[in-house]
């Protein structure tokens, strides 16, 4: 049976078609630029997007289990909402939700408050799901690593609670894991909830020190200030979205990203590996800028 994956050419989805297509399973994915998007062999492409109602329908035709990620956007609600409609109507119940850590706590902030209503649509409408909830990407420090690299700041405001930062290809990882065995398993498994985290919470203070050790040179935590993260964000992004991330840093700093007990030993059993480190991030950072 295949398997649908959304958001097929993002810094997660990417990772999960590769994972899935290496373990073997049909795997088809939807994107708006097929010419632009590079997959592997035996991949299946569908133009179009989560607002295509026509594109959407076409996509799930054949499809046993669906893996919905849908980007921070004006309309992230109204995609979701179409698409796990669309889905039950052509009758795919099994679903691998990707959620963000928090999404029940955060609830101020625009995209968690989404994706905790994508939570309770997939409990409700009787799926049989898997959601994801992950904690900060490492990846988004490619974003800031000439901050530190040319300044010697670490400059985004994560706090002193500490975040529990996780690599984007441990989060497709584990979807992968999850998408097979809920393809391969009854329509009726329950739902569960997985927090995806890192092997470590780090705090501000704690992420320049690992940059100072990586490069040999003084590295400063740039402090709690979520407002000049925004006016910074706001030069490109839109300005909405720069709000949101302003939104966002404020609960780094006032509640964290932390795990649950139990989180990193059941990630690691589930991968049957370690974890990556951020301290493993900023080690080939600096390789690469030597």
């Amino acid at each position: 049976m295949t398997i649908l994956v959304t958001g097929a050419t993002g810094r997660v989805g990417r990772h999960v078609v590769d994972q899935l297509a290496q373990r073997g399973a049909a795997v088809r994915v939807l994107t708006r630029d097929p010419a632009k998007a590079t997959f592997p062999a035996g991949v299946e492409v569908v133009k179009g997007d989560l607002l295509d109602l026509d594109a959407l329908r076409a996509a799930f035709d054949g499809v046993s289990t669906l893996f919905l990620l849908n980007a921070v956007t004006g309309d992230e609600f109204t995609q979701a909402l179409l698409t796990l409609n669309v889905a039950r109507e052509a009758g795919v119940k099994r679903v691998v939700y990707l959620s963000v850590i928090h999404a029940d706590r955060y609830v101020n902030v625009p995209h968690f408050a989404v994706k905790f209503g994508a939570e309770r649509m997939l409990q409700q409408m009787g799926f049989s799901a898997t959601i994801l909830r992950p904690a900060y990407f490492i990846d988004n420090e490619h974003m800031i690593k000439d901050a530190v690299l040319d300044h010697g700041v670490y400059p985004m405001p994560i706090g002193h609670k500490g975040l529990a930062m996780v690599d984007a290809r441990d989060i497709a990882e584990v979807a992968a894991i999850e998408l097979i065995r809920r393809s391969e398993g009854p329509d009726t498994l329950p739902i569960e909830t997985i927090n995806v985290v890192g092997p470590d919470t780090l705090t501000g203070a704690d992420v320049a020190a690992i940059w100072t050790d990586a490069l040999g040179r003084p590295v400063v935590y740039g402090g709690d200030d979520p407002a000049g993260f925004e006016q910074n964000a706001a030069g490109f992004m839109p300005p909405w979205m720069a709000y949101e991330m302003r939104l966002m840093a404020e609960r780094w700093v006032s509640d964290g990203m932390t795990p649950e007990p139990g989180d990193v030993p059941r990630l690691t059993q589930l991968l049957g590996r370690p974890l990556r480190s951020y301290r493993g991030f900023v080690a080939e950072v600096a390789r690469a800028a030597a």
